[in-house]
């Protein structure tokens, strides 16, 4: 992570322990504004929406070609109608009526032009909209996936579905209302200005000179509007958030009785997000009717004054009705540039969060130039691993341990001792903050994750399950094992008999999370599919702790013969579990305080002799 990154982490520990509830949830999207400055933010911003048009310049550059031949037969009506009233109906009163033909079929192939290009432009316009925005989604969700674990920790789940969701809808609405008013807007009012100063130089300079008062609307419409809907994403985010953990979390909310707060969490974010949209109308509120009112006493002056220049014979009738025309195109595409404007500043703050997203960086990268490992045998060493969740914490001190190939070690010790976090240093969730992790002599910092996965395989208290049949959730240890491998590796670890149970067997859909299945059985199926996999380094961590007494009994007896001539490291608070190992570990205090087989330990004295005393003595 970066050394930025690593600060918002620490600010978000700060920032959630400091502020109530509902404000610390949406506290995670001030803190990153707080981060960063504007300026930052809008770099960060342009370099993603470069990178998603690079791609497509080609269909940039048409959407930017058919735009301009539009904005061209549009912008060519009120020259025809003034040619019309100044030229072509005095030739007409004369009997020659080519001149008139000339203007209105002048017109009419402008306006078929027009119509033509628009719907070439629109259609353009979407399918370069839908690349892009096909693009960006895939790209969140890959980048996702490839965070490290401690990224997950504290970005939570609700805020990623809400780059997911409510910003890239957000960047879809502008791409697909608001790419057409923004060029069209900018051109006509670019084009126009040019065609009013060509026509008549002193009505120009007056129809220009309300772009004074346009830009300093514009200017306090821009700096309010930023702060409102820089507040809405955010508080948006929080919403997805609570709903989020509140429905992942129900039986918890059930079973406290908490659903009152919840709901007085989720209405003070429900409030707050209402009254940033109130905001927002309000500002547009102000806006809008501002940029009629400019337009239309600018029309007002341009009449008059146009009047007078008619009646002196500085310009033809024509040539004003034309100028008026002009005048009137020019202030309708302002209207138009501030509701794009409106939604920009929403999809720019949907771009910020989606950019901050995709620049995090992993702090368990893959290795530049990976180091080749071939067949793994499973020796195990820590050679001075220190770790520390948050800074000046640690957690393990100066860890020295080595773990021969095929040996079983069970690691025992208080809750916080440190023994989930050898775990995930092993299996590379994290990188030790001094000293290296070593599978077979190689720091596992420079292994592929394909070899890394490939060699160690950790299967946690949390045995989550994907929809679908039971054996593809077991042939994820190994997509492409057989059906007869992944019922043997049911089989294997007494999962087999309840599997074949269901009403379809291995092709039963065990639900979202496994919800079909009883916590135990969802254990059974993990270690199914760890087993499958045929890691050389199997870690269990607390992996017994949701099984009942009969089918801990039929998993140990599998660990007995899966066990066999691999590398396992057993974490448990079980001694029942621990009593197949080779070798005992006792942490306390991040440090190893005894080491030595079952038996010797117990006879020795210590802390592993008092617990197992005691856990002999609970099951009398």
């Amino acid at each position: 992570m970066s050394t930025g990154a690593a600060a918002n982490s620490v600010i978000l520990d700060e920032q959630d322990r400091a502020e109530p509830e509902w404000r610390g949830v949406a506290a995670e999207e001030v803190d990153e504004l707080s981060a960063h400055t504007g300026a930052r933010l809008a770099a960060r911003s342009r370099r993603l929406l470069r990178s998603l048009i690079r791609p497509h310049r080609g269909k940039a550059l048409a959407m930017i070609a058919l735009v301009v031949v539009e904005q061209a037969s549009f912008m060519i009506g009120p020259l025809l109608v003034a040619y019309g009233i100044d030229s072509a109906v005095p030739a007409l009163v004369r009997g020659d009526g080519w001149p008139l033909t000339v203007a209105v079929g002048g017109y009419l192939v402008a306006g078929v032009v027009n119509a033509a290009t628009r719907a070439a432009f629109v259609r353009v316009t979407a399918v370069l909209a839908q690349a892009m925005l096909l693009d960006i989604r895939g790209r969140v969700f890959d980048h996702s996936q490839e965070l490290s674990v401690s990224f997950h920790e504290k970005y939570t789940s609700g805020r990623v579905i809400a780059r997911m969701t409510s910003d890239l809808d957000t960047l879809q609405d502008l791409a697909a209302e608001g790419l057409d008013s923004l060029i069209s807007g900018i051109l006509s009012v670019g084009v126009i200005s040019v065609v009013l100063l060509v026509l008549d130089p002193p009505l120009g300079l007056i129809a220009l000179a309300a772009g004074i008062p346009i830009a300093l609307c514009t200017k306090w419409f821009q700096k309010v509007s930023r702060t409102i809907y820089r507040r809405s994403r955010r508080v948006v985010a929080a919403l997805i958030v609570q709903f989020t953990e509140t429905m992942n979390g129900l039986r918890a909310v059930k079973s406290f009785r908490r659903e009152a707060r919840n709901r007085a969490i989720f209405g003070a974010l429900n409030t707050d997000y209402a009254r940033a949209n109130g905001d927002g109308y309000v500002v547009i509120a102000k806006y809008s009717p501002g940029i009629h009112l400019i337009g239309n006493v600018t029309l007002t002056v341009v009449m008059l004054v146009g009047a007078l220049r008619v009646m002196d014979g500085a310009i033809a009738v024509g040539v004003l009705a034309a100028f008026l025309l002009y005048v009137r195109r020019m202030y309708d595409p302002l209207e138009e540039l501030a509701m794009f404007y409106n939604a920009f500043q929403s999809a720019s703050a949907a771009l910020e969060k989606i950019s901050g997203l995709l620049e995090e960086q992993a702090t368990v990268p893959e290795p530049a130039t990976p180091q080749p490992i071939g067949e793994i045998a499973g020796e195990v060493t820590f050679s001075g691993v220190e770790f520390s969740y948050t800074p000046g914490v640690p957690v393990l001190h100066e860890l020295n341990l080595t773990i021969p190939a095929g040996q079983t070690v069970a690691i025992v010790g208080a809750t916080g001792a440190g023994k989930s976090t050898v775990a995930k240093l092993l299996a590379r969730f994290y990188d030790p903050t001094e000293g290296t992790v070593l599978l077979d002599g190689v720091d596992v910092s420079q292994l592929s994750t394909a070899d890394l996965r490939r060699g160690v395989v950790m299967v946690t208290q949390e045995s989550f399950l994907f929809s679908g049949p039971v054996a593809d959730n077991i042939a994820i240890g190994r997509p492409s094992a057989t059906r007869a491998e992944i019922e043997a590796a049911a089989d294997a670890v007494g999962a087999g008999a309840f599997i074949r149970a269901l009403p379809e067997g291995f092709d039963t859909d065990v639900h979202k999370r496994g919800g079909r299945l009883s916590a135990g059985q969802r254990q059974l199926v993990a270690f199914a599919r760890a087993f499958l996999a045929d890691p050389a380094v199997l870690i269990l961590d607390e992996a017994t702790a949701s099984l009942d007494i009969p089918s801990e009994r039929a998993v140990q007896a599998a660990l007995g013969r899966v066990l066999h001539g691999r590398t396992a490291v057993i974490i448990a608070h079980r001694l029942s579990t621990v009593e197949i190992a080779d070798r005992v570990l006792v942490m306390a205090d991040g440090r190893i305080v005894e080491d030595g087989p079952p038996r010797d330990l117990i006879a020795r004295g210590g802390t592993f002799a008092d617990v197992h005393a005691a856990w002999r003595a609970s099951l009398v």
